[in-house]
């Protein structure tokens, strides 16, 4: 590793999958406000073909680009792979600016980390993709990261499975509540449920947009501090409790 090397701007060129998204406008406000001897140093891998790509601080570099700056101060590392160039970005960013959950998805999965390629895994079994919310795509990011790594890829691939089997294909089905509360409730009691029955008793008290509406309002009625996401998806479990339990007795029911 060398520090303090003066780089052309020209030189530095960007991987997308071991990057963020360029941001344009945050370059341009970083541009208008550069102050150079305040830029610090970025950090970038010479890889073994002599090309040099940036790890963090390409908005930094674009703002030089676009202010006329011709040159900027890099960290430079040797002999890293694409994988440990993912796996720097994700350290330094945790530490500093984190990135969007779609970002951070896409660098984990060059990374080759654990809970990004598991969580791509059960996405491809389904047929899914992770990033925007339609029929074949899951828009919830963090919600299904937290599903994995809570309770594993198993509890996420019969999540996706009890929510298909009850209100079919769509976009409302993978909202990040429904998927929520279903995943919780799986992780913590999924020994004790039968799926296809699971299925059958959610369908049974609505479609996947009046679950959610039914959601929105009871989490929303304890005030301001109860809107919030965790909220919502205690809520969903505790939905997901109630319909698992209707009809069964007192003894044979699990905790709402």
């Amino acid at each position: 590793m060398d520090y303090g090397i003066e780089l052309p701007i020209t030189k530095l060129n960007i991987d997308p999958q071991a990057q963020r998204t360029l941001n344009e406008r945050r370059s341009q406000t970083i541009a208008k406000n550069l102050v150079r001897e305040a830029i610090g140093s970025i950090i970038v891998s010479e890889r073994s073909d002599g090309e040099f790509y940036i790890v963090d601080g390409q908005h930094r570099w674009r703002a030089c680009a676009l202010a006329g700056i011709p040159t900027i101060r890099a960290e430079v590392h040797h002999g890293l792979t694409q994988a440990q160039e993912a796996i720097l970005f994700l350290i330094k960013n945790r530490e500093s600016h984190k990135p969007r959950p779609i970002d951070e998805y896409h660098v984990g999965l060059t990374g080759g980390v654990p809970l990004f390629v598991d969580t791509d895994r059960i996405l491809e079994k389904h047929g899914l993709s992770l990033g925007s919310s339609s029929t074949n795509s899951v828009g919830a990011v963090s919600g299904v990261l937290q599903i994995v790594d809570r309770y594993g890829a198993t509890v996420f691939d019969r999540t996706l499975t009890v929510a298909e089997e009850a209100w079919g294909r769509s976009a409302e089905t993978w909202d990040g509540m429904l998927l929520g509360g279903i995943g919780a409730f799986l992780g913590r009691w999924g020994d004790l449920v039968d799926d296809k029955e699971l299925a059958r008793k959610i369908i049974n008290m609505g479609t996947a947009a009046k679950w959610r509406s039914e959601i929105l309002s009871q989490s929303s009625r304890g005030g301001f501090n109860n809107s919030g996401t965790g909220s919502r998806v205690t809520t969903a479990y505790r939905l997901v409790a109630t319909a698992w339990n209707k009809g069964r007795k007192a003894e044979n029911r699990i905790e709402a």
